[in-house]
């Protein structure tokens, strides 16, 4: 959905195999040609702060990962994404946040514009912000730049960086 531009990013769950080990054990380690007798995978599961965690984890249980097929399973870390009443944690990008009004105040007096705000789950830290109860705003002043982020050849043009600088200190003189 994301790839085809119906989607952004932190619109969906997204799901990536990070480690996959399989095999049969013997004393001399894993034999390869036969049927495996154990797996083990590790999936890296980005969940924004508006999509339903609770329906996700049911879903792992039943379908991925149902005991009727000898599986397991276990987080090795999970971060609330809502809050002590159960409401998603998501910061004002309206002028009901003075925060936000500041922001853009400053990016439109540096010339620069701000598009569409959009959640990006796994490229921050604002969960472990959000969860203290603090509103968190991330913003990356680079117009016209793909997003690479973590990617091969992640770079960022000269005269962007550049116009980035002069948003950036419009923000903190403001």
């Amino acid at each position: 959905m994301v790839k085809a531009g119906l989607r952004a990013e932190g619109e969906v769950i997204s799901v990536n195999m990070a480690f996959l080990k399989t095999g049969t054990p013997s004393l001399t380690g894993f034999v390869m040609n036969l049927q495996p007798s154990e797996a083990e995978a590790e999936f890296d599961v980005q969940v924004p702060p508006n999509a339903d965690h609770q329906a996700l984890e049911r879903r792992i249980a039943e379908e991925w990962a149902p005991i009727t097929r000898n599986m397991t399973y276990e987080f090795k870390q999970k971060t609330s994404v809502c809050d002590k009443h159960g409401e998603p944690i998501l910061t004002a990008t309206d002028s009901s946040n003075p925060w936000w009004a500041l922001l853009e105040e400053a990016v439109r007096k540096a010339d620069g514009k701000l598009v569409k705000p959009e959640i990006f789950p796994a490229t921050t830290d604002s969960c472990f912000f959000r969860r203290l109860g603090l509103p968190v705003i991330g913003f990356s002043p680079m117009p016209n730049t793909p997003i690479l982020l973590h990617d091969h050849n992640e770079f960022l043009n000269k005269g962007e960086c550049l116009k980035g600088i002069k948003v950036s200190g419009s923000i903190i003189k403001t």
